[in-house]
């Protein structure tokens, strides 16, 4: 299966008009869409009308969509060379803009590369301990297997910071084909770092999500290595590095997101919050 499949994006008859089904296995505990979600299939549905593969795609959060609705990507090509596409994909449910997708796409040949990052030391993934969920409705967890390399259980969260490192492996099992739009789907963990990192059990809601792809490789687990940076005025800002079992890095994410504790309520259903609903 592939992440078009993954996701259930569906092509309508205008080449760049695309359609996502929100269904309970895309959507976090909160029973939302999960960001990662919202962003793959932005770029999935831009990568199939410029026909080149992502480099770069950020998402721009503006609303939720629940359950039921349905996501309408319209795909805009702004600039296409021959070797470089410049796109955007605005999802809308009901008229109502939810997410703006924007991103670069293509390939160019190079006889040069390299990686100067490195990858954490950790255990293997079947050494580490499943990580457990708070949500114990249907949702993406159900579909990405979590393992716990670096960090804290809920119960071990004591109000003691930590370095602001944190890892995850993490695999899809119904995912053959890492491509860019999977890399999206597993990009999305930056909130969970925020509670490692205040030692406390905390998360939030993106604002944002950027994806910058070095390349793509099949693999069956994929660590996500976090780094929290800062939390301040109720934000916070990390970012996250996607690594193959054997060291190969595939992807860097990096997201803001509105501090929220988990005994918060969830966001409101509201077409756009206002302000207020949105800083809790």
């Amino acid at each position: 299966m592939d992440a078009r499949r993954f996701l259930g994006l569906e092509p309508t008859p205008d080449p760049g008009h695309w359609r996502l089904p929100v269904v309970p296995g895309i959507t976090a505990g909160g029973n939302f869409l999960w960001g990662g979600c919202g962003l793959a299939a932005g770029i999935s549905a831009m990568e199939a009308v410029t026909g080149k593969p992502v480099i770069w795609a950020t998402a721009q959060y503006l609303s939720y969509a629940r359950p039921g609705s349905t996501v309408d990507y319209e795909v805009t090509v702004a600039v296409e060379g021959r070797n470089t596409a410049q796109a955007r994909a605005i999802g809308r449910v009901d008229d109502e803009e939810i997410l703006t997708v924007n991103g670069a796409l293509g390939r160019r040949p190079l006889d040069v590369e390299g990686v100067w990052g490195r990858m954490p030391e950790v255990p293997d993934p079947l050494d580490c301990p499943i990580r457990t969920h708070r949500f114990p409705n249907e949702s993406i967890a159900d579909r990405i297997e979590q393992r716990l390399a670096i960090g804290r259980e809920m119960h071990e969260l004591d109000g003691e910071p930590s370095d602001g490192r944190s890892a995850l492996w993490a695999r899809m099992p119904e995912v053959l084909d890492m491509s860019g739009a999977a890399l999206a789907v597993l990009g999305d963990f930056v909130p969970w770092g925020i509670g490692q990192a205040l030692g406390l059990q905390a998360g939030g809601n993106s604002i944002d999500n950027t994806l910058r792809v070095i390349a793509t490789q099949p693999t069956d687990w994929v660590l996500l290595d976090i780094a929290v940076h800062g939390v301040g005025g109720g934000y916070g800002h990390g970012r996250l590095h996607l690594w193959t079992p054997d060291g190969e890095l595939l992807a860097m994410a990096s997201q803001s997101v509105i501090v929220r504790f988990w005994n918060d309520p969830p966001p409101s259903h509201q077409p756009r919050p206002t302000e207020e609903a949105r800083d809790g």
